[in-house]
């Protein structure tokens, strides 16, 4: 039976290349898998995908039982197929903290590592294996780095996926900067798509002293593009709130060059939030964040409600 590899729901590039690249690996070792989707691709994972002569998985909306599974860049149920722990879960790899939740039907192999990047573990796994990638898995490899790390400027950065980053562009023969420059400029053509698109686009569901949040990302280079939505953003967050079964929905946009993010301030739930979360005044329907980079590291623990 083909096992299938995902990541989260709402994929982003590391979510979406390293089911890639761990599908072939596990072809490459005589394991019958395949990558699947568990939502439409962000634009920097589309174009990260195209670049590298990959055809889009296909989507999936739920698991059937016993359904063997390899779970990449999450471990949290909230962001998986409602009916995962009736699935076969073989694996996990991720590098976000352990949530709970999952169940297994046996004992699996389970990676969880402080890296800024799911595809770096899987680099570390793969062992000898790892000299014999493709150029199109180095060229997912590299993309995920660059991406999660926001090219190395992420706070969730290391040494090794730092390291690993730049051994891959060189045998590839690309320039870093140039490279991430046109990942990042996909990620910010994000005009064609709704307001409740956008806030669930890169988005993901915590519960913060019994408060149900959706925390929603945009890492962009030109912040404008949605700020100057903000009022018809910040109106869809009370339906996209509803529709999603959660309390509240949290933007920020991260403004990648400028290394800060902009929080909006619809509400007084989301004032609170903000000024107990990160010791600032809210005056006005948005509050800038400098230094903020990472939902994972410097959003998700800080938020008090």
């Amino acid at each position: 039976m083909t096992t299938f590899v995902f990541g989260h729901k709402a994929p982003d590039t590391d979510s979406l290349g390293s089911a890639l690249i761990w599908a072939w690996f596990l072809n490459h070792t005589s394991i019958d898998a395949a990558a699947k989707l568990l939502g439409t691709p962000n634009t920097e994972a589309v174009f990260v995908a195209e670049r590298w002569g990959f055809v889009q998985p296909e989507i999936i909306t739920n698991v059937t039982d016993d359904q063997p599974c390899v779970i990449v860049d999450t471990n949290n149920p909230a962001e998986l197929p409602a009916n995962i722990n009736s699935a076969n879960i073989t694996a996990i790899i991720d590098h976000h903290k352990l949530v709970g939740g999952l169940e297994t039907k046996g004992p699996i192999d389970i990676t969880i590592r402080p890296l800024a990047c799911t595809a770096t573990i899987m680099y570390s796994l793969m062992g000898e294996h790892a000299a014999q990638m493709p150029k199109n898995i180095k060229g997912l490899m590299l993309s995920c780095i660059l991406s999660d790390t926001l090219e190395f400027r992420s706070p969730t950065t290391t040494d090794t996926d730092h390291d690993l980053a730049v051994t891959l562009a060189t045998q590839l023969n690309l320039t870093i900067p140039e490279y991430a420059a046109e990942m990042f400029a996909a990620k910010s053509d994000v005009s064609f798509f709704s307001d409740a698109e956008l806030l669930r686009m890169d988005s993901k569901e915590f519960t913060v002293d019994g408060t149900k949040l959706r925390v929603s990302v945009l890492e962009t280079t030109t912040p404008s593009i949605v700020l100057n939505r903000k009022t018809s953003i910040m109106d869809t967050m009370k339906t996209v709130a509803m529709e999603d079964g959660v309390d509240q929905v949290l933007l920020f946009v991260v403004d990648i060059l400028n290394e800060e993010a902009t929080m909006l301030i619809p509400n007084n739930l989301t004032k609170n939030v903000a000024e107990k979360s990160f010791g600032v005044v809210v005056t006005g329907d948005s509050v800038i964040l400098p230094g903020v980079m990472s939902r994972k590291k410097q959003i998700i623990p800080k938020l008090k409600v």
